[in-house]
């Protein structure tokens, strides 16, 4: 191992932002960026019809919205570190992108609204986060409104999450008599001044806990807050590393993103606090960062970034050694070779081109059908990375072109949303007619929108029978591929293939699906696949 590959890897922090949506997550994302300065002044994401929108928002049509509805990807540099920022859709009906992006982070930066506590979103998001044991800051924002008392936030996120909170911070007042917040471990207090658009340096910090400044400058507002600090002191454990590392301990900080207030203590935390890149598990074996080989796994792909070009991206974090430019691969699920020269970096929709690349940075390949979603991209090495879930989807409609001269541009446009994840997409073994699978209804909002802005389609999409999906496989023991083909036969009126190619047998009721168990006991049916990573094993035992 290079001293140089090593000290690499130690400068490299990769999480992500994650949140129930409208707590803020987008807006602290470009307030992350506007104080490490790889940004000189923040979007509106206020206004749909604002001239600025949020950074890490390059879809039309969350523009349109307000809302992020794709994971966005940027890279920064902080106090001598690289960050690579991963800022996720906050709504729940694209909670499976979020999901794979959690996969391919080191830590999490977790923003809760303050006047809403934990919310559905939140819970579900933090579910995978500790199943992960992935480590968890938590960002309570907008403190500049009227909002719960924070004694019963912490209690509610402690309740909540199964998680024990340790406040770094603590907010003096809240709305209108909001005050600013007391640093507890550098015992000093930072003013808020409302409407403030300062960076690093620019509010006025008080030193010490017990200034007798406090009380003639913010009255009761101290008081209580004295009060409750005191009472923090006692009740709250320690602050132990090793217990964040592990996932069982959230720092706490409070703050206003909006007007800039409280990042900075975030973003100082996560180059602090947060894991160096670390060893992921591969099926054949453990892959540590510092290796000199490298290794990654492409986690997402991004359809037409560059809507002119009709590009596709696949974004690709990188688990160990050295990526340099033009350098040999091989793409494992295929075997096929690959020698990158255009690769790029990013500032959202923002490229720049790449020449080399460490663990924990994620970088952009070009791709034209050659990348799956979870392919592990190797020097040559026979690997699979695990862990990228593809949920079974709960909603279904079938999609025709309204202009029949658009049908290969409609097959061609649903084949690349479907690579990249936006939407499962399921051709019938018989019939003509696509099928799309969601896990929520604004993804098919989403994809009529971008089939038609993006490759000049209008789709009409309708109700579907099914109700039902399982992917289906058969182990070798219990008769493998031919068992499988006499299953698919027999079912070949509800059989379907999924983007990769994969059996999927499609249902109207949940009763039918016990029934048909009952009279196949050696298919195994999954409501949840890792990519290509049945496929890969059959293959590699061939």
């Amino acid at each position: 191992m290079s001293a140089e590959l090593a000290d690499q890897v130690r400068r490299r922090r990769t999480f992500a932002i994650i949140s129930h949506p409208d707590a803020g997550k987008t807006t602290l994302t470009e307030k992350l960026l506007l104080f490490s300065g790889a940004i000189q002044i923040a979007g509106s994401v206020k206004a749909r019809k604002a001239s600025r929108h949020a950074t890490s928002d390059w879809m039309e049509i969350e523009k349109q919205r307000g809302i992020s509805v794709a994971s966005s990807v940027m890279q920064m540099e902080y106090r001598d570190c690289t960050i690579n920022l991963l800022d996720t859709p906050g709504h729940q009906d694209f909670s499976e992108d979020t999901y794979r992006v959690l996969t391919a982070v080191d830590a999490a930066l977790m923003v809760i609204d303050a006047a809403n506590g934990v919310e559905p979103q939140t819970r579900r998001l933090l579910q995978v986060c500790r199943a992960r044991n992935t480590p968890i800051l938590t960002f309570v924002n907008k403190m500049d409104r009227e909002v719960k008392d924070p004694l019963a936030l912490m209690d509610e996120i402690e309740a909540e999450l199964g998680m024990t909170v340790v406040p770094f911070t603590w907010p003096v007042g809240m709305g209108k008599f909001f005050h600013g917040v007391m640093d507890l471990r550098k015992q000093q207090m930072r003013v808020f001044s409302p409407g403030e658009d300062r960076v690093a340096g620019g509010e006025e910090v008080i030193d010490g806990l017990d200034n007798p400044l406090y009380a003639e400058r913010f009255g009761m507002q101290y008081d209580q807050a004295q009060g409750e600090v005191e009472l923090v002191r006692e009740a709250a454990p320690e602050f132990v590393l090793e217990d964040f590392l592990a996932g069982k301990q959230t720092p706490m900080f409070f703050g206003s993103a909006v007007n800039n207030f409280g990042v900075q203590e975030v973003l100082d935390a996560l180059v602090g606090l947060a894991p160096a890149p670390g060893p992921r598990p591969a099926i054949q074996r453990t892959v540590t960062p510092e290796e000199p080989k490298f290794t990654g796994v492409v986690f997402k792909i991004q359809a037409n970034m560059d809507p002119a070009h009709r590009d596709r991206i696949a974004f690709l974090r990188v688990a160990s050694g050295r990526f340099e430019r033009g350098m040999r691969l091989k793409v494992v699920r295929s075997g096929k070779e690959l020698r990158p020269n255009t690769v790029v970096t990013f500032m959202s929709q923002k490229r720049e081109l790449l020449d080399e690349a460490f663990a924990g940075d994620i970088i952009g390949i070009p791709n034209h059908g050659v990348l799956q979603l979870g392919d592990t991209i190797t020097e040559g090495e026979t690997l699979q990375f695990t862990g990228l879930p593809f949920f079974a989807p709960e909603l279904f409609r079938s999609v025709e072109v309204a202009d029949p001269l658009r049908t290969k541009q409609l097959r061609a446009g649903l084949t690349q949303l479907g690579e990249e994840g936006a939407i499962q997409v399921f051709r019938p073994m018989l019939g003509s007619v696509l099928l799309l699978g969601a896990v929520g209804q604004l993804q098919f909002e989403v994809v009529a929108h971008r089939l038609e802005h993006e490759y000049g389609v209008k789709a009409r999409i309708m109700p579907a029978r099914f109700n039902v999906a399982r992917w289906v496989t058969c182990d070798a023991a219990d008769g493998g591929e031919a068992e499988l083909k006499r299953f698919i036969d027999n079912n070949s009126h509800r059989m379907a293939l999924d983007a990769v190619d994969a059996p999927t047998l499609l249902l109207e009721y949940a009763g039918e699906l016990r029934a048909i168990q009952e009279n196949w006991p050696k298919i195994k049916f999954h409501a949840l696949r890792e990519h290509a990573g049945l496929v890969f094993q059959q293959r590699m035992g061939d």
